[in-house]
């Protein structure tokens, strides 16, 4: 849900600017319109600072830098033209060039080489190693033989000695950069001390001056639990202040207040973005929906199990990625919800519990497994489409509901029609498929349809012209007639990825059993590999897809036949 906020204003004397700004930031709550214009010197140095620290920063999680790049490429660079030098040991190139003769540096392989070159023009073989022949030819006339290469650049003692140097430049850099990590808590916390700062400087720029500068007023938000500890705070500030509910046209700061479960899922919503004040916060629906969507992309209970134990390992701090810090707990429950909907749907580690000969009948009887059919149809396709008109029916009733709340009952008016005409439908369609009396269902039929025609066609906007109405009536028949089916049928996706997911797991298992063969002796070895290798990389393909498909449904489908619009501001107070 939406926490309530409360709206403040002050009006203070230009000189208490800034101790009225670090009293406001004491308190910890009070969200202050930030301003960028007109920042001063100060304020942008401590911008580039925040944006060199966090460069900083990351070129050190990530263990290189543009420096460490450079230097790693010197190393191969020297030690390609020592390896390219050795072949022809150390010689007096200044010696050799006093003879006014020209050298010419040959490598070629030594079914290719023939002594016979030596009767036409001057040479002198230099080695033989790994197949082939280095050798060099004296003249001033064209050389025409082949594997002709360039003179080596240096000598050998030199080329040795500038690959050791870039060797010695390299690990004492990277030595200072892994020393440099122990500095990252120090670099973070000046990250995050200069972050509060320049937000502290841009609230006080965000006051408006008046009175020919002498006073400032400002605009605060600050959660309406907070009134009362407040109240104290501020009657002992030297300022006028005022206070009042905050209301949509405010457009105040969103603080989402929800359950330990829903709060797990905050961050997906502020992907999207925050509700404006007058909306649901949709946290309570998108948290167990996303956990089931997850679940059916993963469909494998041991990849669930699997997920359990790595997110319990980050917790611990065992594991320690940067992209899965915080979220240890979040990994936990979707694999909770794998592993139960992986048992569902019969399949462990690509195996068909379903098929299993001891798999407990009890155990089979609660499964759905995609050997199940209804009406010639995968039980678990069945599924996913039910799933997804559950799913869809639910945002167009909280859409109805949202809109009369908002913006009153006239503008809601073809939202309920289209609740009554798609949920009616349904329910009749339900009712005579349990053998409901064809009497009662043909006047459901007639009073659902009256009803959502004269809602969508006729009064869809009241005090409106009645043609008007029936165009705008029709053609968003049309938009919802298309739009719904296919919103449907992306459900399918469920499906899909949880059976491609266990098809592959599966195919993983039969190359690893096929090699194993009916003797195993040495071949334990590679089935065991075969099997990690490939249920690794089966794990990591059906984790992507079982975040990004889900948001997927929710994103679009969802929140469209919702009505969200997700432009609200983050709830963020001065520090």
């Amino acid at each position: 849900m939406i926490e309530k906020m409360t709206r403040y204003a002050f009006i203070l004397l230009q000189g208490d600017r800034e101790g009225f700004i670090d009293a406001l930031a004491a308190t910890g709550v009070m969200d202050i319109r930030r301003s960028a214009k007109d920042l001063d010197e100060r304020a942008a140095g401590v911008l580039e600072r925040i944006s060199s620290n966090k460069k900083r920063a990351a070129e050190i999680r990530a263990g290189k830098d543009g420096r460490l790049e450079e230097l790693h490429a010197a190393v191969r660079e020297a030690r390609s033209v020592y390896e390219a030098t050795l072949p022809w040991g150390e010689y007096d190139r200044e010696r050799l060039a006093a003879t006014g003769l020209d050298v010419h540096f040959h490598c070629v392989k030594e079914k290719q080489f023939s002594a016979d070159w030596a009767l036409q023009i001057p040479l002198q073989e230099v080695r033989r190693a790994d197949g082939c022949v280095w050798f060099v030819t004296l003249g001033t006339q064209d050389d025409s033989l082949p594997g002709l290469l360039p003179a080596p650049a240096l000598g050998l003692a030199e080329a040795k000695s500038a690959w050791e140097r870039a060797q010695a430049q390299e690990s004492e850099y990277a030595a200072q950069l892994e020393e440099a990590k122990s500095t990252l808590p120090d670099l973070d916390r000046s990250i995050r001390e200069d972050e509060i700062l320049l937000g502290r400087l841009m609230a006080g720029k965000a006051g408006q001056e008046g009175a020919e500068g002498t006073v400032v007023l400002y605009e605060a938000f600050a959660p309406a639990s907070e009134d009362e500890r407040l109240a104290v705070q501020f009657d002992a500030l030297p300022c006028l202040w005022l206070r009042g509910e905050a209301e949509e046209s405010d457009n105040p700061p969103i603080k989402l207040k929800n359950n330990r479960f829903a709060r797990l899922f905050e961050p997906l919503t502020g992907m999207y973005g925050m509700p404006v004040y007058g909306e649901f916060d949709p946290t309570p629906v998108l948290a167990p929906f996303f956990l089931l969507f997850f679940a059916l992309c993963m469909g494998d209970a041991g990849y669930g199990l699997v997920l359990i134990l790595f997110g319990i390992a980050v917790n611990k701090g065992w594991v320690k990625i940067e992209m899965f810090k915080n979220i240890g707990t979040l990994i936990s429950v979707l694999g909770c919800a794998t592993f139960v909907v992986g048992l569902v749907l019969g399949t462990a580690f690509g195996v068909n519990l379903y098929r299993l000969e001891g798999t407990p009948a009890w155990m089979k009887s609660l499964m759905i497994s995609d050997d199940i059919k209804i009406a010639g149809y995968s039980a678990q396709m069945i599924l996913a489409l039910g799933i997804g008109v559950v799913h869809i029916c639910l945002a167009m009733v909280i859409k109805a509901v949202l809109y009369t709340k908002r913006f009153s009952i006239k503008a809601a008016v073809s939202a309920w029609g289209w609740v009554i005409l798609v949920l009616g439908a349904i329910g009749i369609a339900a009712a005579a498929s349990l053998g409901a009396p064809e009497t009662a269902t043909r006047i459901a039929i007639i009073a659902v349809g009256a009803v959502s025609a004269l809602a969508i066609f006729i009064f869809n906007k009241p005090g409106r012209n009645p043609l008007v109405n029936v165009g705008a009536g029709l053609w968003d028949s049309y938009q919802m007639a298309t739009g719904l089916l296919g919103d449907v049928l992306s459900y399918i996706r469920l499906y899909a990825l949880g059976l491609a997911g266990g098809m592959l797991g599966g195919a993983f298992n039969e190359l690893g059993t096929m090699v194993l063969g009916d003797s195993p002796t040495w071949h334990w070895l590679p089935f065991v590999v075969i099997l990690l290798f490939g249920h690794v990389l089966n794990l990591l393909m059906s984790c992507l897809g079982a975040f990004v498909h889900p948001l997927r449904l929710t994103f679009v489908e969802y929140f469209k036949n919702a009505g969200y619009e997700g432009k609200g501001i983050k709830y963020n107070p001065v520090k």
